[in-house]
This record gives structure tokens, C-alpha cells and sequence, in this order.
């Protein structure tokens, strides 16, 4: 069994070459981003992210799971420091909107690097589809979290303030 976890692993690893999602991993976060959005047979935490392009200008949608960890909500990106929408999300100042049957405008907070431990381990609880792309082991003790929170960005989500 561990033997046909890791060939799909290696299966969805090789779906984001180079930490950019491949032709087919586009295609099905697009169909994600769509059921995530409204909420419709997705789960409560599975959510579409909509961030102005920080080049085009354009409203990017990307498929997410919100992490609860000490009753705030996070944002973890599975790819690291580049993945498109985080480099959006700095470029934005961190305003972004969250989908899923409605919409919230909010803002997205980094989490400094030394925080990032325990919820880098509830996303992996979280969301099996990221666990190929963390080079941990989802019940690792914490000092392993750790030691890759510097490569994956956390941003706490915050409503956005009013003007």
C-alpha cells in the first residue's frame, strides 16, 4: 500500500513542474475553483481564492483549503514562495476574496516564518492533495514542520477593514 501512496505522489508531483501547475493540474483546478466557489458538494474549508494579477491586472482564481488552527483561519501554499497566487497576494497587499456559495472580502496576513509549525501540520490534515508537495510526513513531530516553514508561505485571513 505505502508503495501505490507514493507512486500517486509522485503522479500529482509531477503535475506542478517546476512548482507551476501542468496543463492537466490547471484544468482541474479550474473545475475546482468553479465547485469550490459555490459551494456546491465541496467542503466547508475548500475554497476558490480570487486575487487581482499582480501583471495582467485580471481576477485570478485558484482552488484553496482554509486551515483553522486556535480559531483563526490560514491560507498555505503547497507550492511555496512561488507559486502565482502568493506572489498576487504580496502584490495586492494582501487583499484578496474567498468563495464558496458567497463572497468575503478579506485580507491575507503573512505568518512569520517561526508560527508556521503547527498550522504547516493541520493543512496536511487538512488537505490530502498537498501532502505530495510538503516534504513532510503529516504526523512528524513539529521540529520537522519546522525545518520547511520557511519554503511554504502562511497567510492568516482577516476580514477586510472597512473604509
Amino acid at each position: 500500500m505505502r508503495r501505490v501512496v507514493e507512486l500517486l505522489y509522485e503522479v500529482k508531483r509531477r503535475m506542478y513542474p517546476g512548482d507551476r501547475p501542468g496543463r492537466l493540474a490547471r484544468a482541474m483546478n479550474r473545475v475546482d475553483a468553479v465547485q469550490f466557489a459555490t459551494g456546491v458538494l465541496a467542503p466547508r474549508r475548500a475554497v476558490t481564492l480570487e486575487v487581482r494579477g499582480r501583471s495582467t491586472g485580471r481576477t485570478v482564481t485558484v482552488p484553496v483549503v482554509v486551515v483553522d488552527v486556535d480559531r483563526a483561519r490560514y491560507l498555505v501554499s503547497m507550492l511555496g514562495e512561488n507559486a502565482n497566487w502568493v506572489r498576487n497576494v504580496r502584490a495586492a497587499g494582501g487583499r484578496a476574496v474567498l468563495r464558496h456559495g458567497g463572497r468575503e472580502r478579506v485580507l491575507l496576513r503573512e505568518v512569520d516564518v517561526a508560527r508556521r509549525a503547527p498550522i504547516l501540520r493541520r493543512y496536511l490534515d487538512l488537505a490530502p492533495g498537498a501532502r505530495p508537495h510538503l516534504p513532510v510526513d503529516r504526523r512528524a513531530p513539529l521540529a520537522e514542520f519546522e525545518a520547511v516553514a520557511a519554503r511554504h508561505p502562511v497567510f492568516r485571513v482577516e476580514p477586510e477593514p472597512r473604509p
